[in-house]
């Protein structure tokens, strides 16, 4: 493991390998990434096969036979690291801008669908309608997606409504479920077991394998929750998906 400035590039496997900016979630170094992550797009550098982008690192798997073709004599490696140190030189000189969409989503708090909704306003001493404000007044960052395919990671919520996860998850989760863990909300894609306060949920379907793009997020993206009625959530709920 190397230190380099103020970043670890390290080994993941014989066929991957991290550039890390430590381990703090905020808003600056994620646009890092997601800078990183674009330039590496467009580079198109044989012999990566995946590029995964994460919270304040970013991975890459490798065919090691076909970099060693464009490696000049080097190991795989070295060649991926000098690579990705010369990015961050060439990231400095890029001007920041925000790299993801502004999304607003609808999301319905009634208790019917948020079973967690009533015990979390009990022990945080909140009335409904000041949580759901609290949680609807914020602008999220989508920092990652992972766990389940299009499950985002977003934060963060207000300092007020911070909640952990429940000590005993749920065997099944229904999709659009939107949840709050610790400091981060996110939205679970399908139906799945879950550990995270059930706050509410939307009637977009978030993840979809058949669409061409199937995650709705994107990491960098910025996140909007707008209140929705019961009657509303149904109403819309019925509606097929606009999103490609």
């Amino acid at each position: 493991m190397e230190l380099t400035n103020s970043y670890l590039i390290y080994p993941v496997s014989d066929h991957a390998i991290t550039l890390d900016f430590g381990q703090e979630m905020n808003a600056q170094t994620n646009q890092r990434i997601m800078l990183l992550f674009q330039l590496l797009q467009e580079k198109n550098i044989a012999g990566i096969k995946d590029i995964i982008p994460a919270y304040s690192s970013i991975c890459l798997v490798y065919d090691c036979k076909l970099v060693l073709k464009i490696a000049g004599g080097i190991s795989a490696y070295a060649f991926l690291k000098g690579l990705l140190d010369a990015l961050v030189i060439e990231l400095s000189n890029k001007i920041s801008s925000n790299t993801g969409r502004n999304l607003k989503l609808p999301v319905c708090y009634d208790p019917i669908l948020a079973p967690d909704l009533m015990p979390l306003i009990e022990t945080l001493q909140l009335g409904i309608e000041e949580f759901i404000a609290l949680h609807t007044n914020t602008s999220y960052r989508v920092y990652m997606i992972g766990f389940l395919p299009g499950f985002a990671y977003m934060g963060t919520v207000n300092k007020k409504i911070i909640s952990p996860r429940k000590q005993n998850p749920r065997n099944i989760v229904p999709a659009g479920s939107v949840g709050i863990a610790g400091a981060q909300t996110g939205i679970y894609p399908i139906d799945c077991p879950g550990g995270w306060q059930l706050i509410g949920r939307t009637p977009i379907q978030i993840f979809d394998a058949n669409k061409k793009q199937p995650s709705f997020f994107m990491p960098g993206d910025t996140v909007c929750f707008e209140p929705i009625g019961i009657d509303q959530f149904y109403e819309m709920l019925k509606q097929p998906s606009k999103w490609d």
